[in-house]
């Protein structure tokens, strides 16, 4: 198992990660990147090609975690959204997409933006995995009464697992 991030040279990050966890890592993020693809766009085909969107909040509990509303108000809410969803969505792309070209086997040695958005992607999956698991705070007192033979120990292991991978490299970039 990976003993998590370690600071490197020039402000950059290194790991260590065996295959089953670049592959842990791969599915996971690949996933998050198939829910933050391009949103729903306005009918106005100006809107649209300025990639604003239609500012419905989104139904899905996962996706309403990872875009939540700006304001209280729902119209203040929704018209803040079509302007900034879609961006956002780009940014969390970008994020998934610079973790899936550099997440490899052995020794990995992240730059300082790099590690940024490995930082970002995993902060993504976790709201993804933790949204679908409905994890409370009481996580680890959960997980430790847990049986192994639980249908819901391996993802919740996961979860730790990636709680534990985001720390070491909030750490080891500060």
């Amino acid at each position: 198992m990976s003993s998590g991030f370690s600071p490197g040279r020039g402000g950059g990050v290194i790991a260590a990660f065996d295959a089953a966890e670049v592959s842990i890592l791969r599915s996971l993020v690949s996933m998050v990147l198939g829910l933050v693809a391009p949103g729903q766009t306005s009918d106005d085909p100006l809107e649209r090609a300025l990639g604003i969107g239609d500012g419905k909040a989104p139904s899905d509990p996962v996706l309403a975690r990872l875009f939540p509303s700006a304001y209280e108000d729902e119209r203040e809410s929704s018209e803040f959204r079509r302007y900034t969803e879609a961006t956002l969505r780009d940014g969390k792309r970008s994020d998934a997409q610079t973790l899936l070209d550099t997440a490899e086997p052995g020794r990995v040695e992240l730059t300082p933006e790099q590690a940024q958005a490995w930082m970002r992607a995993l902060n993504d999956v976790r709201l993804t995995l933790g949204t679908r698991l409905e994890v409370t705070e009481e996580i680890h007192q959960e997980l430790e009464s847990m049986s192994e033979d639980d249908p819901r120990y391996p993802a919740f292991v996961t979860y730790d697992w990636l709680t534990y991978l985001q720390d070491s490299l909030v750490r080891a970039l500060w």
